[in-house]
């Protein structure tokens, strides 16, 4: 179908050129045409028709060895006059490929499934995101909440719950709490979010002698698939920490960077955000970026380069580094973005993924177990990539 658009262009273009209608067109194809082939098409007149303006093309379309990849007749309307029309602009074009997730998901596979608690499964989109997980061979889920409300939700979504373990208990709270106890014991890896809020989850999590706090702050990391950035991509926090202190900005960054370690990048380079790229005082985002800099620099950020303050521009690119004459080893090769607060990283991530097209797998770090947060609006591959995730970060904390 391409090789007969490009024929079709040649007449409609070229000869005889704008405003000429195509009465009809045959094509036979004579060989294949694979990615990367440079095609020519070539019309050549056989007859003309001066009372009704009807001409007759030969057509051919050969590759960049001179191989015919196809051969054909045309017959069209000449115009009556020569026209022409503005050439439009050439759109920006790029491939959505969104198989950076690929790698680690494979690798969870080829694990035995993770026992995992989904905390408070009330909604029909909670179960079917556990037990997508669960036919991929990544989780063995626990369901913990409300009977009632579980069988209701499965059968609104017609799924079968045979087989699954259930455990039941009266209401959210309840179940956010068996949830921490059953993995400050071990019997489960990791959780999973289900209908309830984050927070009421959380809360359970960092409460005082929940057995799942540590001495880090817990923060929230989205794992980008970026399709016009040319590796993965983490921006946190943006969605548990909403105005960290510098001291928790430490933290926030440390989790992301030991995830990195996880997914193998030994070094990771970190650009510390701001809406400027020089420090100043009445921005506080500048000075924290400026001190963070200062604290990796010292040791207490360690396994990554940090560098800030970092405009967004300058950040994920060389060419608007180079513009304003940034000499970084981090501006234009970011794998993390550190953003100031919860407000500027969730706005970011959602233009990145609504206006980039960008994927957002998403885990919760800094707990004795990883916590997957997804959303309703996520596709199964984030879904996965996101349990993916969790899966590794249990694993290699195990070890």
């Amino acid at each position: 179908m391409w090789v007969s658009a490009l024929v079709s262009s040649v007449l409609g273009t070229r000869l005889p050129g704008a405003g000429t209608v195509q009465l009809r067109q045959t094509q036979k194809h004579c060989g294949p045409v694979e990615v990367g082939d440079k095609i020519t098409a070539t019309a050549t007149v056989r007859e003309k028709f001066d009372a009704r303006r009807i001409v007759t093309f030969d057509t051919r379309c050969t590759n960049q060895k001179g191989d015919v990849v196809s051969r054909g007749t045309a017959a069209v309307i000449a115009p009556l006059q020569g026209l022409t029309w503005p050439a439009a602009p050439e759109p920006d074009i790029y491939v959505r490929q969104h198989d950076r997730y690929a790698r680690f998901v494979r690798e969870a596979q080829e694990r035995s499934p993770m026992r995992t608690a989904i905390v408070h499964p009330c909604s029909p989109q909670s179960l079917i995101a556990a037990l997508e997980a669960r036919d991929e061979g990544l989780i063995d889920p626990l369901l913990i909440g409300p009977i009632a409300r579980i069988h209701a939700a499965a059968e609104a979504a017609h799924l079968d719950l045979m087989g699954v373990a259930i455990e039941a208990v009266e209401h959210s709270h309840a179940a956010a709490a068996r949830a921490v106890e059953l993995s400050a014991t071990g019997q489960v890896a990791a959780l999973m979010k289900g209908s309830q809020h984050t927070d009421e989850l959380l809360w359970a999590i960092v409460a005082k002698g929940s057995g799942l706090r540590t001495d880090r702050r817990v923060s929230h990391v989205y794992a980008m698939d970026v399709p016009t950035y040319p590796k993965p991509l983490l921006v946190t926090d943006a969605a548990v920490n909403i105005a960290p202190t510098l001291e928790h900005k430490r933290d926030i960054c440390q989790n992301a960077v030991d995830l990195l370690h996880m997914l193998g990048n030994e070094r990771p380079s970190v650009a510390v955000l701001a809406a400027v790229e020089t420090v100043n005082p009445k921005m506080s985002a500048t000075i924290d970026a400026a001190s963070l800099t200062a604290m990796a620099a010292r040791g207490q950020i360690s396994g990554a380069t940090v560098d800030g303050p970092l405009a967004f521009d300058n950040a994920i690119s060389s060419a608007a580094a180079a513009t304003k004459g940034i000499v970084s080893p981090v501006a234009g090769n970011a794998d993390i973005l550190l953003v100031p607060d919860l407000e500027a990283g969730n706005m970011l991530a959602k233009q990145m993924m609504y206006f980039g097209a960008a994927d957002a797998a998403g885990v919760v770090l800094g707990a004795r177990v990883p916590v997957i947060v997804t959303s309703r609006a996520d596709s199964l591959r984030v879904r996965l990539a996101s349990v993916a995730l969790a899966k590794l970060v249990a694993e290699r904390r195990s070890n």
